[in-house]
């Protein structure tokens, strides 16, 4: 197929990359120690480790992990925490033993939890002790064997590492009490470890680096395999195309998505850390003035995040007075960035929201913008080195330029496939090596890509097609919205009808001032029917609004 993309590369970005630079995740790792050892690298709440103090934890983690009881190379262990410096020590330790992650949600229910413990075969949980009563009550019926504790603080300063625990279990009562009968602190872990060998294990292409599960909004989630030739090829595909920007050893990112979300762990930890950032962790994002309060004291240059966060950081007091002067990138994905936002967004911090798109089975990234675009352009932009995409039919033909279709991609960064479901595999994966998205776009002459919308979301009033994404840009232009979510209602006369359902940043406004925005920038098909205000909206762990809870 013809790769017209191409032709809008930026001037010296590769065709393709070399995937056989590196064997494994931990590969990478290691040559970012070797090449930034003194440097910064990940940073949380007032601590700082450099390349070469998490080289040192990480080996005596992995070291203690290596020593359990029937932990073999391929074993997988779950990670269960928000953003802190326990978690890239795990990860990394992990990976250097040859064992398969499992990123795991900390607000997971106990039925969550359980299917994926078990699920995946998990022998051994690294969990903040704010979620052990959650693990308490599933965990006779998983595999899990092994079981290390953190507190928030264990890995800050002294005597902050201590007063932190003590406010958050006996003050904030954050901590639920909880019994574990097997188990051992993170810090006795490292300890223990630091006595032990520890012998590298060198993962080839093929083993698996991370067991990412998706899909729980559509069914049983699934574990898509994430090999490590997937994640190199992701890292080495997004390196190339942040290297005219980025200088090594330079940057710092803003990590505010958590870590156990792919576009966080890839984006973030693994590709920043490839080139040498600092990780400046953020643990809990939803506190917006606390947020803010941080970012004042960091000058930071790059941030990635999605529309909800640059949304809810814009409308939060102080923000538009933090000093901006470094900030070079601003890295958008997850969910459509609306034009406000990102129009907003550039006024205030004079740096474009660059959009990009991928998929937790993509590694993630698939098509980025370029780092040299002016301002935003609706598009997720050009596939990226080594990556091809496509738009095709329900029956797998490939359509022509400017039509509308499912979006398709084949590329080294595409999952292996998901973990046991041979069955869920075929049905997204092609004969040809296809990716089937579920998300519905189109080409444009130069290459760019726009999504239209997903095809579960759609919306069909009176035989039309109708993409929430295109109602929802609208009534974000809005000057009195905050947050807008749409989603298609029965309807006796068109089959189905419009709703909006909407949080005001102007309390005056009214549902007919909604319904004649609307009128005057869409056709009558796509006004909404149906309008309703609401004080906060669904959202996932990440701040994606759930549609599929608007309704009803």
């Amino acid at each position: 197929m013809e790769k017209i993309w191409l032709k809008s590369y930026p001037p010296g970005m590769p065709e393709s990359i070399d995937i056989d630079a590196y064997q494994s995740v931990a590969d990478v790792f290691e040559q970012a120690v070797k090449e930034y050892g003194d440097r910064p690298a990940f940073s949380n709440m007032g601590t700082t480790l450099t390349y070469n103090e998490l080289d040192k934890l990480t080996a005596h983690f992995a070291a203690y992990l290596q020593n359990l009881p029937n932990m073999r190379k391929g074993d997988r262990v779950a990670i269960m925490m928000p953003n802190v410096l326990q978690n890239p020590i795990a990860i990394f330790a992990a990976l250097r033993c040859g064992f398969t992650v499992v990123n795991t949600n900390p607000l997971y229910t106990p039925r969550e939890l359980k299917h994926q413990l078990s699920d995946s075969g998990t022998k051994a949980i690294v969990v903040m002790e704010n979620f052990c009563h959650t693990l308490k009550e599933v965990i006779d019926e998983t595999p899990i064997q092994h079981v290390v504790t953190t507190q928030l603080g264990d890995l800050l300063k002294f005597p902050k590492s201590l007063i932190v625990n003590l406010v958050v279990k006996y003050v904030k009562k954050m901590v639920p009490a909880f019994t574990l009968n097997r188990g051992v602190k993170f810090k006795t872990a490292l300890s223990k470890g630091a006595g032990q060998e520890f012998t590298r294990v060198q993962s080839t292409h093929e083993d698996i680096a991370f067991l990412q599960y998706t899909g729980g909004t559509t069914g049983v989630a699934k574990g898509a395999m994430l090999t490590h030739r997937n994640m190199v090829a992701n890292m080495q595909q997004s390196s190339a195309w942040i290297k005219d920007v980025v200088e090594d050893g330079q940057e710092v990112i803003i990590t505010a998505l958590p870590l156990y979300h792919i576009f966080s762990l890839t984006a973030n930890c693994l590709t920043f850390m490839k080139v040498g950032a600092l990780n400046y962790l953020i643990t809990n994002p939803r506190d917006m003035p606390g947020f803010v309060k941080e970012l004042s004291g960091v000058p930071f240059s790059v941030i990635t995040g999605v529309n909800t966060l640059f949304n809810g950081l814009l409308n939060t007091p102080g923000f538009d007075e933090i000093d901006f002067s470094p900030l070079k990138l601003t890295l958008g994905g997850g969910m459509a960035v609306q034009q406000p936002v990102a129009e907003r967004w550039e006024q205030v911090t004079g740096a474009p929201i660059l959009e990009a798109y991928g998929l937790t089975e993509t590694s993630p990234a698939v098509c980025i913008n370029p780092l040299n675009l002016s301002g935003f352009n609706g598009s997720i932009g050009l596939p990226i080195p080594s990556t091809e995409v496509s738009i095709q039919d329900d029956k797998g033909v490939i359509m022509p330029q400017g039509e509308a279709g499912e979006l398709c991609v084949r590329g080294p960064q595409v999952m292996k496939g998901y973990w046991q479901r041979d069955d869920e595999t075929a049905k997204v994966i092609s004969a040809e090596g296809w990716l089937k998205t579920g998300d519905v776009a189109k080409m444009d002459a130069k290459g760019y890509f726009r999504i239209v919308d997903r095809l579960k979301d759609m919306i069909i009033v009176s035989g039309f097609n109708v993409y929430p994404n295109e109602i929802e840009a609208v009534i974000a232009g809005h000057a009195g919205v905050l947050e807008v979510g749409v989603i298609g209602e029965p309807d006796e006369k068109s089959g189905e009808s419009v709703k909006a359902v909407i949080v005001k940043k102007d309390q005056s406004i009214t549902k007919e001032d909604i319904i004649n925005h609307c009128r005057e920038n869409l056709t009558s098909y796509k006004i909404p029917k149906i309008v309703e205000f609401r004080k906060e909206l669904p959202k996932t762990n990440v701040g994606k609004i759930l549609r599929r809870e608007l309704r009803g």
